[in-house]
């Protein structure tokens, strides 16, 4: 697969893959009789260049486009209220997120409000919300701008409560984007901070699938060719950019979040807390913790790290060595190691293992999680 040339995949929805693909999106609106889109990013792609030459485009072309940033780097529940208002008081026609996770799942959740305005959180998948997710929804498309979440692919957006700090999860398929322009030149530009921590949870969402307790054999293979090609891209794409390692990551990235359909695990749950919580970033969370999370997951599933380790290309095919090669490649693309190096202190551990237990990731985990094993987990990664 050469990264000269635009390509278009179908699954699971329609995706415009390629340098350049951005340039395709005022004629797509045009042939949908689109005019009047709601933008839904965060605040600082809206200060970058690639971002306003996206907007002075649309203009160029006779769109009328409403930006519409205020968001959170973690979403809350506010920031889909406020977007909403935003598109109730200025007559759109269609939602257009762009960047990364936050701004995505804020575009998704902002999609699934505007017919749909009963309390957010009654739409909550873990309690069968998604049965009420019948009315239509505004055309709906995605522009990722970081190769982490893989949110762009996705049917589901996580929303955290204003006060609880708790994480929902608004799913529907309805809420699947009609088209992704997968465009690897907007990722040039990334941080290599931001870059190696949307890339490691990039690699999460792979290896956790890939763990899930769900059989599922697509997303099996799915997730290992997404670790493959993350194991040839991360270090690159971080520490020396080109179009080829930010294509490979921002493939691997929507291969992750269609494995992760089949579950994720141990990881997530350990993560999530640290974002609702403490704010912390949530590829950072996840890379921090990845280490200690696969650790845990070793016994009794030898097989499973074996096959990880021949995709790795690993010498020794083990658990114990797959968890040495994230060691490593947290050390290479400059992640810290314990979680102390990123504000989390042993006061915060009680109530970490609390919001980690009640999390919704961990019961797709291979092997149960308790309470106790979350506390561990913790002390053993600060």
């Amino acid at each position: 697969m050469t990264f000269d040339k635009i390509y278009q995949y179908n699954f699971p929805t329609t995706i415009r893959f390629g340098a350049g693909a951005i340039k395709e999106l005022p004629a797509y609106l045009r042939q949908h009789g689109l005019k009047r889109p709601l933008i839904v990013t965060d605040t600082t792609v809206a200060d970058l260049p690639f971002f306003k030459s996206i907007i002075s485009d649309l203009q160029v072309h006779g769109f009328a486009a409403e930006v519409f940033s205020d968001i959170h780097k973690n979403p809350v529940k506010s920031d889909v209220i406020r977007g909403t208002e935003v598109w109730d008081n200025t007559s759109r026609d269609c939602i257009i997120g762009i960047g990364g996770g936050a701004a995505l799942d804020v575009a998704r959740a902002i999609v699934l409000r505007t017919n749909h305005r009963e309390d957010l959180f009654k739409y909550d998948d873990l309690i069968g919300g998604d049965i009420y997710v019948t009315n239509d929804v505004p055309h709906f498309i995605t522009v990722p701008t970081t190769s982490g979440t893989g949110s762009e692919v996705g049917r589901s957006a996580i929303i955290a409560d204003d006060e609880t700090h708790q994480k929902k999860i608004l799913f529907s398929p309805k809420l699947m984007a009609k088209i992704v322009f997968a465009d690897p030149v907007l990722t040039m530009d990334l941080p290599s901070f931001i870059t190696a921590a949307t890339g490691m949870d990039a690699l999460t969402h792979n290896m956790e699938a890939f763990l899930a307790k769900n059989p599922h054999p697509m997303c099996d293979g799915i997730a290992l060719e997404g670790i493959s090609l993350i194991k040839d891209s991360l270090e690159t794409a971080t520490n020396k950019p080109d179009i080829q390692s930010r294509s490979k990551m921002l493939m691997a990235s929507m291969m992750g979040a269609i494995a992760f359909q089949k579950g994720l695990g141990v990881v997530h749950s350990l993560a999530h807390p640290l974002s609702s919580l403490l704010d912390t970033h949530h590829g950072l969370a996840n890379a921090v913790n990845l280490p200690y999370g696969m650790e845990f997951n070793i016994s009794g599933f030898e097989d499973k790290f074996r096959r990880i380790a021949r995709t790795l290309e690993l010498k020794d095919e083990n658990g114990s060595a797959v968890v040495k090669y994230l060691t490593n490649l947290n050390s290479k693309i400059g992640i810290p190691h314990h979680l102390r190096d990123i504000g989390v202190k042993p006061k915060h551990v009680e109530t970490l293992a609390d919001l980690a237990f009640a999390d919704f990731a961990h019961p797709n985990n291979p092997k149960p999680v308790s309470r106790a094993d979350f506390k561990q987990l913790y002390l053993r990664a600060i």
